[in-house]
């Protein structure tokens, strides 16, 4: 499989945010967000082996393993890996854009799914299968660039009832662009239950991209 990049960091999103955790970040991606922070990882990264990835990830003597991208699910190899670390005994989140039917993702596996909103240019690759068929562990996340991504994003979580049907729901301003606190202020307005999500990591480590 391509690689990126294998890190240790704080993981800045999600319930999970704030705990150490390695990240297995893949090459490859066949969305193009508008506001991608990630493109970086599209192309290039380096061959390696699911031993080879595993075993640089012991090496760091983390528990949790993030998998991310670009996009984990394009490359099939992705669920051999995520198999071998969680019989290696660690827990496992798979990050995933949505867009990708995720429904053969090991049952142990944490599913982060983000739902693409209008302004991120892909609302049309979403992979509703996947949203039907939710488990109790999953986290939805919207990332949100302004008013109308807002209001398609509170129509679509009581469209499906998202609130009762995943772990929780999670609300990210695009970082930079949509103010946090005008998002806070439409989230209490609507009395949405729905958790405001801050990419942490950008603040602990402002201007740097990757290794975090």
């Amino acid at each position: 499989m391509r690689v990126d990049e294998i890190f240790r960091s704080i993981q800045g999103e999600g319930s999970r945010r704030g705990r150490a955790c390695c990240f297995v970040r893949l090459t490859g991606c066949p969305l193009r967000c508008r506001w991608c922070d990630t493109a970086y990882a599209f192309h290039g990264g380096t061959e390696s082996s699911i031993a080879q990835v595993c075993e640089q990830v012991d090496a760091l003597g983390v528990g949790m393993v993030c998998v991310t991208g670009g996009e984990p699910l394009a490359q099939d190899e992705v669920h051999a890996l995520m198999h071998a670390l969680l019989e290696s005994g660690h827990e496992v989140v798979l990050e995933t854009s949505g867009a990708l039917d995720a429904r053969n993702v090991d049952e142990r596996v944490i599913r982060i799914l983000d739902l693409k909103a209008p302004g991120s240019g892909e609302v049309e690759r979403n992979h509703w299968p996947t949203f039907q068929d939710l488990r109790a562990t999953d986290e939805i996340k919207f990332v949100l660039a302004d008013r109308p991504d807002y209001e398609w994003a509170r129509q679509t979580v009581r469209d499906h009832d998202f609130a009762s049907r995943a772990h929780c729901v999670l609300f990210s301003p695009v970082h930079g662009q949509l103010d946090a606190r005008d998002l806070a202020g439409w989230m209490l307005e609507d009395d949405l239950p729905v958790v405001l999500q801050l990419q942490e990591h950008k603040y602990i480590w402002p201007g740097v991209e990757r290794g975090i």
